[in-house]
């Protein structure tokens, strides 16, 4: 069981002088979750080296169980510190690809030439394709077989346009996920800010915010099977 984790380069949070990247939660519970069943994990980001870890992920207001065991784990850290170029991962290598949320990705993975034709080439291959709170902003340009949004008619889930004006950045972000899934046909849904809660259309599993990724893992792994 083999997964490519694709995680964002992106450190700069708008033009706010404030730093983002990934969300800790939302790559440490699905790492752990597939970890400990014996998947055999890949880290990517676009630029390869360190992936930017999102501040206010790092705090005690953000720790979870799985926050803890990653800030315990020099491994994990190390490999956080010199992820792969995602230019040199070859889809044919892995069974899955899943994409932490964090802020980063609306800047980066939403435009990434190869990003998009990676997440094509698993879909096109029927492997399970994840992602979690902002990280569903990846599949903005992305296609379908027939040249469609890959969300369109798909039911999918995201961060919330209501969650983004909780956090106060609706007017600092590029686009919002929850308007852009709409944009491109997604048969979209969400629960309460702040509720876990994920959802699968086939191979495409999507969760709505830090406390879906576990759920979102839970997913991947029942598709891996």
């Amino acid at each position: 069981m083999k997964v490519l984790f694709v995680l964002t380069s992106h450190d700069k949070l708008g033009d706010t002088g404030k730093k983002t990247g990934f969300w800790v939660e939302e790559f440490a519970s699905p790492y752990y979750t597939l970890l400990d069943k014996g998947a055999n994990i890949t880290i990517a980001t676009p630029k390869g080296g360190a992936a930017p870890i999102d501040p206010s992920s790092d705090g005690p207001d953000a720790a979870t169980d799985a926050t803890k065991r990653y800030n315990a784990d020099a491994e994990a850290k190390e490999r956080i510190a010199n992820t792969k170029v995602l230019a040199d991962m070859n889809p044919d290598d892995f069974d899955a690809v899943f994409y932490p949320g964090g802020h980063g990705p609306l800047w980066d993975l939403a435009n990434d030439a190869t990003s998009i034709k990676l997440i094509e080439t698993f879909n096109s291959q029927a492997k399970p394709i994840a992602f979690v709170c902002h990280a569903p902003a990846a599949l903005k340009e992305v296609k379908d077989t027939n040249g469609k949004p890959l969300v369109n008619g798909k039911k999918v889930t995201g961060f919330t346009n209501t969650e983004e004006a909780a956090v106060q950045l609706t007017d600092v972000v590029p686009f919002l996920v929850e308007d852009m899934l709409n944009n491109n046909g997604g048969i979209y849904s969400k629960k309460g800010d702040w509720e876990a809660y994920a959802i699968q259309d086939g191979n495409l599993i999507t969760g709505q915010n830090p406390a879906s990724s576990e759920l979102v893992a839970e997913k991947l792994l029942e598709s891996l099977k």
